[in-house]
């Protein structure tokens, strides 16, 4: 238990010191779209409420950890896959976001091809915008269909682009939809030439993107996998209630406490290392 207690001080005054030593390890002005509003809107379910998501948490939390306690008879097995079904839901909109991003990174490049065509052929920028609800990707379409529906409530620009991002919550959308605000405000000959070279820009980074995220998928899942085997064994041994009564003691509690947080941040470390890198809602 000493060395134990060494091992994980020594850590901590080596992490301390890391920190400290590197010149960004400053916290960061938080981006619009930062915290569960922006999760949601990133998931395109802006629509709801924060508290109604952690309304559904709390709901998983009870309903699990009544059902395991039921199962197993063990408080701390209750507890603990209580905690992780209020987690659920979490990471289902983290995937879905994940997703929805993944999947706008693919038909951005032929909206922006869209959109230079509109602006070559001598259409305004509403219509521009406009027309791609009716022939942009179809993937895209309802943000811009909604953007028509409030231009022409409104006849504002500039407010029914701000809708626009917040319903597209994309760094790319970001990026055009500032171009074309600037374009309209100060006047943009270019424009044209700068959203296919925005386009061609798009493409090179998709195609990149997607070899290295062929390429770790596979170990990314092996530790997926690797983190949730345990907890499946756990999960079918607490049928037997003459194997699971063991953790009902203290020290059985501090296994599954002291397993829980170990897979929490060996599941962080292993995303830490493999991320890949995310452009940011700067322009949000």
């Amino acid at each position: 238990m000493g060395a134990l207690i060494g091992l994980l001080a020594g850590l901590g005054l080596v992490l301390v010191v890391w920190t400290f030593g590197d010149p960004g390890w400053r916290p960061q002005p938080r981006e619009r779209g930062d915290g569960l509003r922006g999760l949601l809107a990133r998931a395109g379910l802006g629509e709801v409420q924060p508290g109604s998501l952690l309304g559904l948490c709390a709901g998983a939390f009870v309903l699990a950890s009544f059902v395991m306690l039921a199962v197993s008879g063990v408080l701390a097995i209750g507890l603990v896959f209580g905690l992780l079904a209020a987690l659920l839901p979490l990471a289902i909109l983290r995937g879905r976001a994940i997703r929805r991003l993944r999947e706008h990174a693919e038909l951005w490049p032929d909206a922006v091809d869209n959109l230079a065509s509109a602006v070559r052929a001598g259409l305004s920028l509403p219509e521009s915008l406009v027309q791609l609800g009716e022939r942009g990707p179809e993937g895209l379409r309802a943000p811009f269909i909604r953007f028509g529906r409030d231009y022409q409530a409104t006849g504002r620009f500039d407010e029914s682009l701000d809708l626009l991002k917040d319903r597209l919550a994309d760094p790319v959308g970001d990026r055009v939809v500032e171009a074309l605000r600037i374009a309209r405000d100060v006047g943009g000959g270019d424009l044209g030439r700068m959203l296919r070279a925005l386009s061609g820009f798009l493409r090179d980074d998709l195609r990149t993107r997607s070899e290295l995220e062929a390429r770790q998928s596979w170990t990314v899942n092996g530790a997926r996998l690797a983190v949730a085997a345990p907890w499946a064994v756990l999960l079918a041994m607490s049928f037997q209630r003459d194997v699971v009564a063991r953790y009902a003691t203290a020290t059985g509690a501090v296994v599954l406490v002291v397993g829980a947080v170990l897979c929490v941040v060996a599941y962080r470390l292993m995303l830490w290392i493999g991320r890949l890198p995310t452009e940011r809602r700067v322009l949000a």
